[in-house]
């Protein structure tokens, strides 16, 4: 009886040893697995982070430097500019192209801020030249103005042109569309005309010591004036150095606001204007 209990005891116990394995087989695969699935849902869960803090950084960025459009100071149409001229232009001389140069000679402001000081560089050029007629026709400039150098070198483009009250020390014009127009000589041309007629008279009455003899010389000192007008130029239209004229803007001038702190008016050369003369003829083909 003992020994079948003892018997049953040590198949009971080698079931038992026998059934370890298994569980261990059918146990040890789940940590494992469980092992396995951790890191990759950690890895999912790093990139979502990392994507998140790109999109936030990038924000953060676009936030931090934005694209902002430079602040202008807009000088309006129609603004007069007073200039002086430094180089001397005529018509006897001057070709469409030839490049003329002014200087500003009095602030321009705009809200109570200095704009363009005075001293400021404006260039431009002739874009027509026009001699004046032997009997008729007066001599004609036109005159572009094209670019503008502030004090501080910063250059902006200028769409100008010269307006009303030039100064040139004759009887220059300047119309509307800028066109500067030489002084006419008909005083001029009525006393050559005067003098000669005068003078013929007086040489023909000398000579025939009569009144027929001063008719014919007469006739003959008019025939010498109206040829001697007739063989010359009007007047050339003249802008000597120094000249004054106002540039008139067509179109809004726009400065960068960043550019155009000037905390002074600004100073202009010394420039003597030009002295007063009368007009005159010019011999042909001169």
């Amino acid at each position: 009886m003992r020994r079948k209990i003892a018997l049953a005891r040590s198949a009971m116990l080698l079931g038992l040893l026998a059934a370890v394995p298994v569980c261990a087989q059918e146990s040890g695969p789940l940590p494992e697995a469980s092992a396995r699935q951790t890191p990759a849902q950690g890895s999912d869960t790093h990139d979502a982070n990392r994507q998140t803090a790109a999109a936030e950084s990038s924000a953060a960025s676009a936030s931090a430097s934005p694209t902002a459009t430079p602040r202008k100071i807009e000088v309006p149409t129609g603004t007069h500019i007073p200039l002086v001229l430094h180089n001397a232009i005529s018509t006897r001389s001057a070709r469409p192209g030839d490049p003329v140069y002014f200087e500003t000679l009095f602030p321009v402001m705009v809200n109570g801020h200095v704009a363009i000081p005075a001293g400021s560089y404006v260039s431009g050029e002739v874009t027509e030249s026009k001699r004046p007629g032997r009997v008729k026709g007066r001599g004609e400039l036109m005159i572009k103005l094209t670019t503008m150098i502030l004090p501080n070198a910063y250059m902006v483009n200028l769409n100008a042109v010269p307006g009303s009250g030039a100064g040139t020390g004759g009887g220059e014009t300047v119309d509307k569309e800028g066109k500067v127009t030489g002084d006419s000589d008909k005083a001029s041309d009525a006393g050559t005309v005067i003098k000669t007629t005068a003078a013929g008279a007086g040489i023909g009455a000398i000579a025939s010591q009569g009144a027929k003899g001063a008719a014919i010389g007469a006739g003959i000192g008019a025939a010498t004036g109206l040829a001697a007008v007739l063989l010359s130029r009007g007047p050339e239209a003249e802008m000597p150095r120094g000249s004054t004229l106002e540039a008139v803007i067509e179109r809004p001038l726009l400065l960068d606001a960043d550019k155009v702190q000037f905390t002074s008016p600004g100073q202009s050369s010394t420039l003597p204007g030009p002295p007063n003369r009368e007009p005159q003829r010019n011999k042909v083909p001169f």
